[in-house]
């Protein structure tokens, strides 16, 4: 496999060389400061140019094109990573070897003119395509609490503060919806082209030459544009008391969420120590509180934690019975106090590196795997997958205790069902 980067002023090319996948796989990143007033638009935005464009004149054409490029399948979602949105427009299609030469061209000029040449009339999206999609939208957002995970973590990082990025609402707003109106939202596709910052990353076996060469024919951004901010996202002091809130809920069970900020670390200690330390303490079945909390004292139906390293957070979930809400919060705070005071064992760390390895190598399953991948080592500056297992093995566990000594329990939020049964 070989990676190569090409900067050509208005946007980044990242080609991922292999010729492990049947496909080649294309992602169109489209990256932007975040701010909460845009989300819904840009959810709007992506979703109505796959609607239809000046070429493709219905969602019908769009989809008999797909057909004739050998069922290519194109798809868009929107995400936040720390404080940017990314919109992405990801393409994929059977190599030429497996249907007929010029077939791959094809497809990315028909992803160039869903992009680059939308639906519009008077310098307006039309109105049948927008309240489609409008009401696709408005759906998903009335459906939010529907999975109750997602749901009390949404919950959990409003309650931790409801002016930082991470507790925007991704799924969007029902008052931002009913303020888009087609010619600002074409107004605001503009804005997009213009001064978002590209990427565009393709996987798989391919010329470099020809590649390149087709990439600057059909994406042709006019202005040079840089990252306007740090994506790492700067939390504020942990309370001196935590803050714990709740939400009733007519359900079976209780979903608890907790926010854990991380502290001022280095790179080294966020990309390893501290990764170490989250997978002993919840990064599996093997981790200390599925044992203790789960296994041994029988508290909840599941617990696991996770870490994001931009958002500088590690968050904490479990399926409980409301009653043992206090019960599985006190156990959770004394499992992370031991862990602080090096209650760890080398048996717990030598798991924890060999979960981790199997990570790494699972990243070249995928072409999505391997473009994750990449954006991460361009966004977080770390150092190639290829040899972060050697640096992750080397890691001490007074390292490890040093990393988790900046972790602290701030703010807990229980979903709490109504009808709970026993455990």
């Amino acid at each position: 496999m070989q990676y190569i980067k090409k900067d050509l002023g208005s946007f980044n090319l990242h080609m991922i060389k292999t010729n492990k996948f049947k496909t080649i796989t294309m992602r169109v990143i489209f990256h932007s400061p975040i701010q909460k007033e845009d989300i819904t638009k840009r959810n709007v935005l992506s979703d109505i140019l796959l609607q239809s464009s000046k070429k493709y004149s219905s969602k019908r054409n769009m989809i008999i094109e797909s057909e004739n490029l050998y069922a290519a399948d194109l798809y868009n979602n929107t995400q936040r990573l720390g404080n940017y949105m990314m919109t992405s427009f990801i393409l994929q299609v059977l190599n030429d070897r497996y249907t007929e030469k010029g077939n791959f061209n094809k497809a990315v000029e028909f992803l160039s003119s869903i992009i680059f040449e939308p639906d519009v009339i008077n310098d307006s999206f039309q109105e049948e395509a927008l309240s489609i999609v409008k009401k696709n939208c408005e759906d998903m957002i009335s459906t939010v609490k529907e999975d109750p995970v997602d749901y009390a973590f949404i919950r959990l990082k409003e309650a931790y503060d409801k002016e930082n990025p991470i507790s925007y609402r991704m799924v969007g707003y029902k008052e931002d919806l009913d303020k888009i109106k087609g010619k600002n939202l074409y107004d605001y596709y503009k804005n997009m082209i213009e001064n978002d910052f590209v990427d565009i990353f393709v996987v798989g076996d391919f010329e470099e030459d020809e590649l390149l060469s087709l990439i600057k024919k059909n994406f042709k951004f006019r202005k040079i544009k840089k990252q306007k901010k740090s994506y790492e996202i700067e939390n504020k002091p942990v309370r001196k008391r935590r803050l714990i809130a709740k939400e009733k809920v007519n359900a079976t069970q209780s979903k608890m969420a907790i926010a854990c900020p991380v502290g001022n670390l280095k790179p080294y200690e966020k990309n390893y120590p501290l990764v170490l330390g989250n997978i002993i303490l919840g990064g599996g079945v093997d981790s200390k509180l599925f044992k203790e909390v789960r296994e041994k004292n029988s508290l909840c139906y599941t617990i696991f934690s996770g870490y994001s390293k931009l958002d500088n957070m590690i968050y904490i979930s479990a399926g409980i019975d409301r009653t043992n809400f206090d019960k599985t919060v006190d156990l959770t705070t004394k499992i992370l106090e031991k862990m602080k005071k090096g209650r760890i064992s080398d048996k717990d760390i030598k798991i924890a590196k060999e979960f981790y390895n199997t990570s790494i190598t699972s990243i070249e399953e995928s072409p999505m795997n391997l473009m994750r991948e990449y954006i991460a080592e361009e966004i977080i500056q770390m150092e190639p997958y290829q040899e972060r297992k050697q640096i992750m093995n080397k890691v001490t566990k007074k390292e490890i205790v040093r990393a988790m000594k900046k972790v602290n329990m701030d703010t807990i939020f229980l979903l709490e069902g109504e009808s709970d049964e026993n455990n």
